[in-house]
């Protein structure tokens, strides 16, 4: 997670040089030193194929002669062209240092907070609660509603008259302001409560199936007309199903309370 291969897209401009124009070129005499490795020799510092094998299979890929042999070749072009770009002074220049002092100290903080996170690692009893709350929060019902969306109240009750004459909601939210819905009929998917602001929520939940409000709904976004399509009870996953993503969730809060005491602690 801490880690990602970066491409070496100078290695990929090589790759696509066409292979015939190549083999056309008249033969050149070979020169005095090359910083070509020898056969069987890499030119790579020690520890750089052990890391990178080590990335690749985490990420899934097998560990295979192919993928050994590709992880080699793929270090030894990348210190070819480090050595190039030294001989032009590209890393001392003061953009490229800036880089390259930015790219080092990203790869640090993010084994620093790695660490951090292995010492205060997030229970299960905490993700127990957190999951609990959640669940609670959701209710026992998911709810199928359409709805309008208006800039006033009165638009609103002009729409409601039109319902209780017998008119058609999808017809009627042409008039609604909701781009999303509107061009279905004013539907939405399902969802609980919890997804939507408390007013909407509120009025939704004291619809029966197939009725909608007959006094105007006022949100933050409008006023609101709403109707139920349907009713279920609430398709709720098993704790061990969003576990992943509920410890995620709570090793962030973990980060963002160790990151707020460290600018309080260092007065910034």
């Amino acid at each position: 997670m801490f880690f990602r291969v970066f491409t070496a897209l100078a290695t990929a401009a090589l790759l696509l040089a066409p292979p015939a124009a190549l083999a056309q070129e008249p033969a050149k005499k070979a020169p005095a030193k090359s910083d070509a490795p020898a056969k069987g020799k890499d030119l790579y510092p020690p520890g750089f194929f052990e890391f990178m094998l080590k990335q690749r299979t985490a990420q899934g890929q097998p560990d295979t002669p192919e993928l050994r042999a590709a992880v080699r070749d793929e270090l030894n072009t990348r210190e070819l062209l480090v050595r190039e770009a030294k001989k032009q002074g590209l890393d001392k220049s003061p953009g490229m240092k800036t880089e390259m002092d930015l790219s080092a100290q990203t790869v640090l903080v993010r084994a620093y907070m790695a660490d951090y996170l292995k010492a205060h690692p997030v229970s299960d009893d905490v993700l127990h609660k957190e999951y609990d709350g959640i669940r609670a929060q959701m209710g026992d019902k998911e709810y199928k509603v359409r709805h309008i969306l208006v800039e006033k109240e009165d638009e609103a009750k002009d729409i409601i008259a039109s319902l209780q004459k017998g008119e058609k909601f999808e017809k009627l939210a042409d008039r609604s302001k909701d781009t999303g819905s509107k061009a279905n009929g004013g539907g939405l998917d399902w969802n609980t409560p919890s997804n939507f602001v408390k007013p909407f929520a509120d009025a939704m939940v004291g619809l029966q199936k197939g009725k909608f409000t007959t006094t105007p709904v006022q949100t933050q976004f409008g006023w609101h007309v709403i109707e139920v399509d349907d009713i279920r009870d609430a398709k709720v996953p098993s704790f061990d199903e969003v576990k992943p993503q509920l410890a995620q969730r709570m090793q962030g809060q973990v980060v963002e309370k160790y990151l707020r005491d460290l600018r309080a602690k260092n007065g910034y």
